[in-house]
């Protein structure tokens, strides 16, 4: 009966530090459910807890998170959202944010509602973003006029590995400088 007890009170122990330890990392680094349980599993497979198995650890690391989400510090939506948000005004396009959010395990669901609200607020974002990276990179209409088509497949190859399909790029690159300085003092 002894070791069952001991047993009980490891578990029991081991839920309390794995509440402590998810609190410390959400209030450091605001992750997602999953980065947080990825977080929760490495931490626990490192320490070696008499009695307790691999599956026991999953099981626990689920109740944990299921208790922060039910006390609202972990939340899914509202992580794609601010993601979304601050990529955005980093000039990211939209598939690179779906890619970002997927990566970071977040469900299908909340990564299609946020791409539809980037869509509704502005039909036309991935034209933005790519004059935001064409300004941060001194690209396309950011050039000098005498160098721009030299460096115009390089240009759409650096829009095109941050995201971009290739109309929007070309649409980019082909912008006059005058009408490009419009857009940079609108932003």
């Amino acid at each position: 009966m002894i070791p069952i007890k001991n047993r009980k009170k490891n578990l029991e122990a081991t839920v309390d530090e794995m509440r402590n330890f998810g609190f410390v990392y959400i209030e450091k680094y605001a992750p997602s459910k999953q980065q947080l349980r990825t977080y929760l599993l490495k931490k626990y497979l490192k320490i070696n807890i008499p009695n307790v198995t691999k599956k026991n650890i999953t099981d626990l690391i689920d109740v944990v998170l299921e208790d922060l989400e039910k006390t609202k510090f972990i939340n899914d939506k509202f992580y794609s959202t601010s993601k979304a948000k601050s990529l955005i005004k980093r000039g990211s396009s939209i598939n690179k944010i779906r890619n970002y959010l997927f990566l970071k395990g977040v469900k299908d669901k909340y990564i299609n509602e946020t791409l539809s609200d980037i869509r509704e607020n502005n039909e036309d974002q991935d034209f933005f973003s790519a004059i935001k990276i064409c300004k941060k990179k001194r690209i396309g209409p950011a050039r000098d006029e005498n160098n721009r088509p030299l460096f115009m497949k390089k240009d759409l190859g650096i829009l095109a590995r941050s995201g971009f399909d290739f109309e929007t790029s070309k649409r980019v690159i082909d912008i006059d400088k005058n009408e490009y300085l419009k857009i940079i003092n609108l932003l």
